[in-house]
C-alpha cells in the first residue's frame, strides 16, 4: 500500500467512482441533476483533500536547523 503513488490512488478512487456510477445506472437509479451533483461532488472532494493533505518531505527538526546554523559559521565562534 505504501508502494502506491498520490497519482495511483486517485486514479483508483476515481475508477472507484465510476463503477459506482455504471452500478447506478444498471440497477435503473434516476439520473438527477441532484445526483449528477452529488456524483461529481463525491468523485471530486476527496482526491483534492489528499492533494491537500498528502505531505511532502518532512520539515526540518531544530538540530537540523541548529546544524546548519553552526555550519555557516565554519567553526568560528
Amino acid at each position: 500500500m505504501s508502494r502506491l503513488t498520490r497519482g495511483q490512488w486517485i486514479g483508483a478512487w476515481f475508477a472507484t467512482v465510476a463503477v459506482a456510477i455504471a452500478i447506478s445506472i444498471v440497477v435503473g437509479a434516476t439520473v438527477t441533476l441532484s445526483s449528477i451533483a452529488m456524483l461529481v461532488a463525491m468523485s471530486v472532494v476527496p482526491p483534492a483533500i489528499v492533494l491537500l493533505v498528502w505531505r511532502g518531505a518532512p520539515p526540518a527538526t531544530a538540530a537540523e536547523l541548529l546544524y546548519a546554523v553552526d555550519e555557516s559559521r565554519d567553526g568560528r565562534s
